[in-house]
């Protein structure tokens, strides 16, 4: 028996208001399922952030509803949690909920087992930072049941793990119950995978499909995992999807005409026009020649961006330095500004990205509702 396992797909996100972007992440999701089919995996689980936004377009409604059609014809079940993305801070219901009711696909991110055949599947959505403690009588109860199954037992959840990336953790791997045969995890956007003595199973991230903007430009691979559980083992195949290709280049002014020169040699053989980024550093740096030689990359990127590093910003340089770990030094200016990693998490996880889409509805709620919490919290202590 073997399964999909399929992560952040962010089903509508657009970047740089283009066309191409959003098409880009749609394609690689057809491409996960198309890859599905053709092996003739048994089931899907999608682990969170099916969406970008907890109200999507029709569009991108439409693109789910359609994948998950085709799988339907194909006799493979769809299983899914939802991420923070999903998960909209007004009262509403989620929109992946029209498929479970429409039987397309199954919720499981309300803890309750489901088995399918000899497989013991349950998940969890997202839970934010203030509600984690509930986790704690939940995965016992979860353990309980998986100890006595069985079969294969897999548990889908859309969290950050401590010991994989620290500043977006909400639980440690010694917190996850531990007689589970595979940890099917969304949320973070880098595929890993580990094996914790103290677990069941391996521990997998399948990362995103497709870069997002909290990713930066750089030259990466994406995908998906498979699964292999014919054996009492669990054994994850990550498979590259075709996404767009994006590259992060670092030049001194000097050099830039033949730094320019190479990359449109080197983007002849590429399938699909780049997003390109051209960090550029030097003492004595006139602008005009800057635009004048980047331009000539325009007919034959799909976005091309240029900026000047002064060596001497020590702020700037940690984001040119660390381009795909932008969320993390973000975290740490906000704990170093605000004093507080409670406050920080709010700030970063919660409040930004809704900020960030235009949200303000919901940001406001959710501003309202930190603050009532906060007047809550301070009233029991005084």
């Amino acid at each position: 028996m073997i399964f999909s396992h399929i992560s952040d797909m962010h089903l509508g996100f657009i970047q740089y208001y283009s066309e191409e972007r959003e098409n880009d992440v749609y394609q690689a999701f057809n491409e996960a399922i198309d890859i599905s089919i053709k092996d003739h995996v048994d089931f899907v689980i999608l682990a969170g952030d099916i969406f970008h936004m907890p109200n999507p377009s029709g569009k991108a409604i439409l693109v789910l509803a359609n994948t998950l059609k085709k799988l339907k014809q194909n006799n493979i079940e769809t299983f899914f949690v939802l991420g923070e993305h999903d998960i909209s801070r007004i009262r509403a219901t989620p929109v992946p909920f029209v498929y479970h009711n429409l039987e397309y696909s199954k919720y499981i991110g309300n803890g309750k087992p489901f088995q399918f055949k000899d497989v013991l599947i349950l998940g969890y959505d997202k839970r934010r930072k203030n509600e984690i403690s509930r986790f704690e009588s939940d995965f016992a109860t979860a353990d309980s049941v998986a100890k006595n199954h069985k079969g294969h037992k897999i548990l889908v959840l859309h969290q950050g793990i401590g010991e994989i990336n620290k500043f977006a953790a909400e639980l440690n791997s010694t917190d996850l119950p531990r007689n589970f045969t595979y940890y099917a995890m969304g949320h973070l956007h880098e595929k890993e995978l580990k094996n914790f003595s103290h677990l069941g199973g391996p521990l997998a991230y399948p990362g995103s499909i497709e870069l997002t903007s909290s990713e930066g430009i750089k030259e990466t691979q994406k995908g998906f995992y498979q699964v292999d559980i014919s054996t009492s083992e669990a054994k994850p195949n990550w498979l590259k999807l075709d996404t767009r290709p994006q590259f992060s280049i670092r030049t001194r002014y000097d050099d830039l005409a033949q730094e320019v020169e190479a990359l449109a040699t080197k983007f002849q053989s590429v399938p699909r026009k780049p997003v390109v980024e051209i960090k550029i550093h030097g003492k004595k740096i006139e602008t005009n020649i800057i635009q004048g030689q980047v331009a000539k990359l325009f007919p034959i990127t799909l976005r091309c961006f240029w900026k000047v590093i002064h060596q001497a910003e020590n702020w700037d340089a940690t984001f040119v330095d660390k381009p795909a770990k932008i969320d993390d030094e973000m975290m740490k200016l906000a704990r170093s500004i605000l004093n507080s990693d409670h406050l920080a998490d709010f700030a970063i996880k919660e409040l930004l990205p809704l900020l960030s889409s235009n949200h303000l509805d919901e940001a406001t709620h959710l501003v309202i509702e930190n603050f009532n919490r906060f007047k809550k919290e301070k009233k029991i202590a005084d």
